[in-house]
């Protein structure tokens, strides 16, 4: 959350090359898969994601907070039967809760290559796993 609230609005569009996606185009990819697994695995079903037609940081923000906790708190209730059948992703067919895994991890790499942006584009980088030079840890 901290990442993509970090983002300047006035300096979006940054991308260190142009191969590389946008910083909005980061933030809006991470906000909607994080929500699209979660729903996903509790549907043991993949549609496609959205984000609530998000066009500034702050609503991007608004409903990456509205629908994240939600989505989680279904997951964590699930059940190892709702978890272990197999679900097919665009013809990949792993375990549920593998799908999971690949959350995290997508999440994982995505909010490192968007806090690496910060930075160079103006913003501040958040404590994300610990403290950063912007926002040092706090005990």
């Amino acid at each position: 959350m901290k990442v993509i609230e970090a983002v300047p609005e006035g300096n979006k569009s940054w991308k260190p090359d142009p191969k590389g996606r946008s910083a909005w185009e980061l933030a809006t990819h991470l906000a909607e898969t994080d929500v699209w697994f979660l729903e996903s695995v509790a549907n043991q079903s993949f549609g496609q994601p959205t984000t609530g037609g998000a066009t500034t940081i702050a609503e991007l923000a608004a409903w990456y907070k509205a629908q994240m906790p939600a989505k989680l708190e279904r997951v964590l209730a699930m059940g190892g039967h709702h978890l272990a059948p197999m679900i097919d992703f665009y013809n990949m067919k792993l375990p549920n809760v593998q799908y999971l895994v690949f959350c995290a991890v997508h999440g994982a790499h995505h909010r490192g290559q968007l806090a690496s942006y910060l930075r160079p584009m103006g913003g501040k980088v958040p404590s994300i796993y610990g403290g950063s030079a912007d926002e040092p840890y706090q005990m």
